[in-house]
């Protein structure tokens, strides 16, 4: 045994391929089967693939780096559930890509924001989030109430998701454009946020 131990630790290539392989099984063993868990794979109940109202929203929330300091992930944990509500679901992310969420909590967890706070409310606390807020560091997006929705791609980002398994129809992607015009990025993005968390119906 130990003569084994000493050829194990002294042949660098064959401890390298053994790590390969154990990690190699680990992981089909840990990946694998999740693939087979219906739970994980269709969404839940009421799920919808975002409007493109809230797709472009999505879009805005990520490239403002929202993500960098929001989690989207209740874990079930009582401290969580009692502050955020009910856990999260990997049924309620099938229409999400790329996933949001994340582990750093500068601010709070946004999963069940949706429905929280209202319309309004998200327009003062974008701007100047103080307003509402006024212990918060957060800073204020003002010219997201500005500038218009860039609806160019629209059409184009929707069929992509079609082809991984967004359920969009036809009519659905032509609507698109017309759906954005006279929005600004505050619309969408607040679209957005009043989108996270509603399929699952919790008490708050």
């Amino acid at each position: 045994m130990a003569k084994g131990h000493e050829l194990l630790e002294t042949n660098i290539g064959l401890m390298m391929v053994l790590i390969l392989v154990l990690i190699s099984v680990g992981g089909i063993a840990t990946i694998v089967p999740l693939f087979f868990q219906p739970s994980l794979l269709n969404p839940v109940n009421g799920l919808k693939p975002y409007t493109p109202l809230q797709l472009a929203g999505r879009d805005l929330y990520i490239r403002e780096g929202c993500n960098v300091c929001h989690s989207q992930m209740i874990r079930p944990f009582r401290a969580e559930t009692e502050r955020y509500g009910h856990y999260s679901t990997a049924g309620e992310f099938v229409y999400d890509r790329p996933f949001l969420w994340g582990s750093k909590r500068t601010g709070p967890d946004l999963h069940r924001v949706g429905g929280r706070y209202s319309d309004e409310w998200h327009r003062v606390h974008m701007i100047n989030p103080r307003d509402v807020v006024p212990e918060s560091i957060m800073p204020g997006y003002p010219w997201l109430a500005d500038d218009a929705v860039d609806a160019d791609d629209i059409e184009d980002k929707m069929r992509t998701l079609r082809t991984l398994g967004h359920p969009y129809s036809d009519e659905e992607i032509a609507s698109a454009p017309k759906a954005l015009e006279g929005r600004t990025e505050l619309d969408a993005l607040i679209a957005y946020l009043q989108s996270l968390g509603t399929a699952v119906k919790t008490r708050r």
